[in-house]
């Protein structure tokens, strides 16, 4: 039975308050007894941190465990702090090792080190193993539970070998072929195996594998199994030696995570890395204040621009009601340039090699888009005011997009050359740079073209 055979997320939310608030342990057992482990996961994200670990501790042990599995690993480490060591250690040995990485990065380093202690030996080996990978690498994401076969075996073998790894294996669906040295020589899936006679040689049912380094960027990688539209992809060292698999919810996970990522330093807060409702309110003003800090300074040369231009707009003053206008145009051209650019580098369309080509496509990009508003903005304000205001308007709208356009469209990709997130590049400090150039060319062509 499902959340909405019984009552909405919203309503069991509330019930679960209420009783609780009113201490019916009995009450809230039987009100979750019904919901499943997948349907707990939404109610969990909406939930206070105390509120989850007694919660937790109501359900039945196997159901427990299901749950922990499919919860973000912030949401894992709220509830280990909750937990007695006993019950930590074995929910922690429960997960595959892959999962126990996402973990690891989430909580302090003395309970990660308390956590990697507590493990049996095999899995302990195991997950140091990804440890031993670079931070943000593919090799921290990947699985080394997975299945292989010679490109010499038979399918009778390599079934066999299948069979055998049912149990522990991550994935079956997708089988890398390898040589007497492990090199990854193709690659084989379980449709052909079953669809091949049994002494069918595997070399002779084998493809070209697709596969990345444990080096690479986790988003590259999953970008690269995402886009190929692969169930899995194998994990080589430097000398093409199999070292893992990259299994297509994994990569998800990945591109899910590094999304939300970009989503959040392109508005200008630091990302969340847990539900919404279930961040506390310190942590959501952490994720915002310095940014909020950044920007107050950079807007501080908006002002500078302001003052040394002041008489211009003492001697006239109709300059000052499109000052909004021009800096709000400017802005909002170079952050679509900026996400534009952004997503395509993150798509892998274009690389920091191409910034010529970027260049030149926004700078004709931005000129039509001022070329048009330009227009609209010389008509309106010639009609409201002047043709002298209107041509200083029309060419300050030309002049701001095109510079705002360039901008955006080339800061990603310097960011990305200097190995920097190219949306912490982006959008607040693109605005910050157009507002203050945009207000110069402005004022300057105010000047040239009203004599001032």
């Amino acid at each position: 039975m499902t959340i909405s055979d019984i009552q909405s997320t919203d309503d069991l939310v509330a019930t679960i308050a209420q009783l609780f608030a009113a201490r019916d342990l009995t009450a809230l057992t039987n009100a979750l007894t019904p919901v499943s482990p997948d349907d707990l996961v939404p109610v969990f994200e909406r939930l206070s941190r105390k509120q989850r670990a007694v919660i937790y501790r109501l359900l039945a042990k196997d159901r427990a465990a299901e749950l922990f599995e499919l919860l973000d690993p912030p949401l894992q480490s709220d509830l280990l702090h909750g937990l007695q060591d006993a019950e930590v250690s074995q929910l922690f040995a429960d997960l595959d090792h892959d999962d126990r990485l996402w973990l690891l990065d989430e909580v302090p380093a003395a309970l990660a080190t308390r956590l990697l202690r507590g493990l049996p030996e095999h899995e302990r080996v195991l997950t140091s193993a990804l440890l031993g990978y670079p931070q943000g690498s593919i090799g921290r994401r990947m699985s080394l539970e997975y299945v292989s076969t010679r490109e010499s075996f038979t399918v009778a073998e390599t079934m066999e070998r299948v069979r055998a790894r049912l149990a522990d294996a991550e994935t079956v669906y997708t089988i890398p072929v390898l040589d007497d040295s492990r090199h990854v020589v193709g690659i084989v899936s379980l449709r052909e195996l079953l669809s091949a006679a049994d002494d069918t040689p595997i070399s002779q049912l084998m493809s070209a594998a697709r596969m990345a380094s444990a080096q690479d960027d986790a988003e590259f990688a999953a970008r690269r199994c995402a886009d190929l539209a692969l169930l899995a992809m194998p994990i080589v060292d430097r000398e093409h030696r199999l070292v893992g698999m990259l299994t297509i919810d994994d990569a998800i996970r990945i591109l899910e995570h590094e999304e939300s990522e970009d989503a959040a330093r392109q508005g200008g807060t630091e990302p969340l890395r847990r539900p919404y409702l279930s961040t506390p309110v310190g942590a959501l003003v952490r994720s915002r204040v310095i940014w909020l800090l950044v920007l107050a300074v950079g807007a501080t040369l908006t002002v500078q621009v302001l003052s040394v231009f002041e008489t211009t707009i003492a001697e006239v003053t109709v300059l000052a009601l499109f000052v909004p206008l021009l800096i709000g145009t400017g802005g909002n051209t170079g952050n679509q340039a900026a996400t534009t650019v952004t997503r395509a580098l993150a798509l892998g369309d274009v690389k920091s090699r191409d910034f010529a080509r970027v260049l030149t496509r926004e700078l004709r990009t931005g000129g039509m888009l001022g070329l048009l508003l330009g227009t609209l903005g010389f008509t309106i304000a010639a009609i409201a005011y002047s043709p002298q205001i209107g041509l200083v308007i029309g060419l300050t709208l030309l002049c701001v997009c095109t510079l705002a356009a360039a901008v955006g469209g080339c800061m990603p990709l310097i960011a990305r050359a200097v190995k920097v997130d190219p949306a912490v590049f982006s959008n607040p400090f693109i605005s910050t740079f157009v507002d203050a150039s945009g207000l110069i060319i402005y004022f300057l062509i105010a000047r040239a073209i009203l004599g001032l």
